[in-house]
């Protein structure tokens, strides 16, 4: 009866053990994934890297970031890598601030355009202590877009109407059912002209170029990196690694650096959804946007 219990009792044990292995094992394998695993504290100088790509709706990642970087003393200096044809106004803006506020903090800063930093990109990238882009780099875009589709037609064909009550004349401004009213039109606008100085007010200040420079080229084109060069929009010309070798000078880190770069998440099914519905239709997010971003880019890799 004794080696009953014994055997009875050691296999208890063994189990209990086992679980106890395989619940610690599960919490490490999701620490490793888990987007919000506090980052360990760098050793060392080191140059941070932040990569900004795809069309910007959503600056939570690089803000978090960057943010992660300014408070790591182990972290000298950040290449902001810059890969997007720009996006809605206020995530850029708030990126935008951020790298202000990471470089007002003490923070060096560099940004390193990639094959396109265009509009909210470039919006973003004023932010930096110096630019870098290659020669054959798509930038400037310096401008504003609003889209809205008009489905009247199609509707009428179908036979089908909307019935709209509304408190006030402009509440259903937008609209894709109906034709847009000239009063509509002024107001939406006046909106994008004062979005459009904003922009205008980022570069001028930023670059620090006359007011009246800036404007002769916001007309939404685009320029090549060495074009931009010429009319001071960016510092250098140069590559991502020139980039790291600058921001590493400036950090005081002497021979090669040491880059941390971001960790990623596991891409699931559904990011995939999400990254490619999302950009099918100006109302794709349920409303209309106002954006910084060239406009022949609408289906680019949402980030």
């Amino acid at each position: 009866m004794k080696k009953v219990w014994k055997w009875f009792w050691g296999l208890a044990i063994m189990s209990a053990v086992s679980l106890v292995g395989l619940l610690v094992v599960a919490a490490l394998f999701w620490l490793l994934l888990s987007e919000e695993t506090p980052r360990l504290p760098t050793l060392g100088k080191a140059v941070g890297l932040v990569e900004l790509e795809g069309v910007i709706t959503d600056p939570g990642p690089v803000v978090k970031q960057l943010k992660e970087y300014r408070e790591d003393r182990g972290i000298a200096a950040i290449v902001l890598r810059i890969d997007s044809p720009g996006g809605v106004v206020a995530p850029s803006q708030e990126i935008y601030e951020e790298v202000r506020k990471t470089r007002r903090d003490g923070k060096h800063v560099v940004c390193s355009m990639g094959a396109v930093a265009a509009s909210g990109g470039l919006y973003v990238a004023c932010a930096a202590e110096s630019i870098l882009a290659d020669p054959g780099t798509i930038t400037g875009s310096i401008g504003v877009i609003m889209e809205f589709p008009n489905t009247q037609e199609l509707l009428k064909k179908i036979g089908v109407s909307m019935e709209v009550v509304k408190s006030a004349e402009h509440k259903d401004i937008g609209s894709f059912w109906r034709t847009m009213t000239d009063d509509e039109r002024k107001l939406l606008q006046s909106t994008v002209d004062d979005v459009f100085d904003q922009f205008v007010d980022v570069v001028a200040r930023e670059r620090m170029l006359p007011h009246s420079e800036v404007l002769e080229i916001a007309d939404g084109r685009i320029l090549s990196g060495r074009q931009a060069k010429e009319l001071k929009l960016i510092d250098r010309l140069g590559t991502y690694e020139d980039a790291i070798s600058l921001a590493a000078s400036l950090g005081g880190i002497k021979g090669t650096p040491k880059v941390v770069r971001p960790r990623k998440r596991r891409t699931t099914l559904f990011d995939v959804f999400q990254s490619t519905s999302g950009l099918l239709s100006p109302l794709s997010n349920g409303y209309p946007r106002i954006e910084y971003r060239w406009a022949p880019m609408p289906f680019a890799a949402q980030k």
